[in-house]
């Protein structure tokens, strides 16, 4: 039976797992320490109003109901990150996607982190870099 993902902190803690990214979601695989496969759902508020996040969550919910207790990795936590792209795209091939995904985690591997880390104020140092603020 799978079991859903209530704490933050277990998702925070999914966020240093694998990353395995897709067009239509980013796919978090971790370690729960014997907790059985349990799986979580996020979609921020960049991705639409709510009507366009809830439907974006009862397809992800409907896809890992279907593929987690056949292809889930046992004893891991699932978190499925929605991107912009998730609602139009098509079902089928958000489950093949998710089936690659899932073999990859199966396999160790996670996609390189290029620009994963986020940003906080001006790192370069340059303080105005459009134009002069000398005056005339």
């Amino acid at each position: 039976m799978l079991q859903t993902i209530t704490k933050r902190s277990d998702f925070l803690a999914a966020n240093k797992g694998l990353r395995n990214a897709r067009a239509g979601f980013v796919l978090l695989t971790r370690p729960n320490d014997g907790a059985g496969v349990r799986f979580g759902i996020t979609v921020t508020k960049k991705i639409g109003n709510a009507v366009v996040r809830n439907r974006m969550k009862r397809r992800f919910r409907e896809l890992l109901r279907d593929k987690l207790p056949q292809f889930g990795l046992p004893d891991h936590d699932h978190v499925l990150i929605g991107r912009a792209g998730g609602v139009e795209r098509d079902f089928q091939l958000m489950s093949l996607e998710l089936d690659r995904a899932l073999e990859r985690a199966r396999e160790g591997k996670s996609d390189p982190a290029r620009g994963r880390r986020p940003r906080r104020g001006n790192q370069n140092g340059n303080q105005n870099k459009g134009g002069s603020a000398s005056g005339k």
